[in-house]
């Protein structure tokens, strides 16, 4: 029921919208008739020109005059800066800036500049090798020399390998 009523009040509503449009076209915008001589062609054309004149040189004197109520209204708010006094500058504090956040702010954050090298490095994960483990677990190299001389340290590596 609510949508029927709301979809007669829109009909409705369009049908004034284009009464009115009809009614203000023709109260406004007289027909246009056009002339069949070439004079008189030309003489509408002069009158319309005429009249893109006189609404160019509106539109100019239009523009000058915002131009110079902005430039009124800039000197004025200026005025008023300087009666308020002037701006008092507050003490600046040294600030100690690395590398980075220095470029960072001179280039901008989009420019992606690191100074510290180490880094960029990759981190590679040592791997525990068998050659490393022996070393480890053989501890002094001068007890592992001296057990492995002579024929009796060569008999013990051959048997322990095995």
């Amino acid at each position: 029921l609510n949508q029927r009523i709301a979809k007669v009040a829109l009909e409705k509503e369009e049908l004034d919208i284009a009464a009115e449009k009809e009614s203000y076209l023709a109260e406004h915008c007289t027909p246009l008739s056009l002339p069949s001589s070439l004079q008189d062609l030309q003489d509408l054309c002069k009158k319309l020109h005429a009249k893109i004149d006189v609404v160019d040189e509106e539109r100019y004197d239009m523009e000058q005059k915002v131009q110079k109520s902005s430039k009124e209204l800039e000197d004025l708010n200026q005025k008023i800066f300087d009666l308020r006094g002037k701006f008092k500058r507050p003490p600046l504090k040294r600030v100690r800036m690395s590398a980075d956040a220095m470029l960072r702010a001179l280039l901008g954050s989009k420019h992606k500049v690191n100074m510290e090298l180490r880094a960029n490095l990759k981190q590679v994960k040592k791997e525990d090798t068998d050659k490393e483990k022996d070393l480890r677990d053989v501890g002094d190299w001068r007890k592992n020399i001296e057990e492995k001389s002579g024929m009796e340290g060569r008999k013990k590596m051959f048997e322990s390998e095995s």
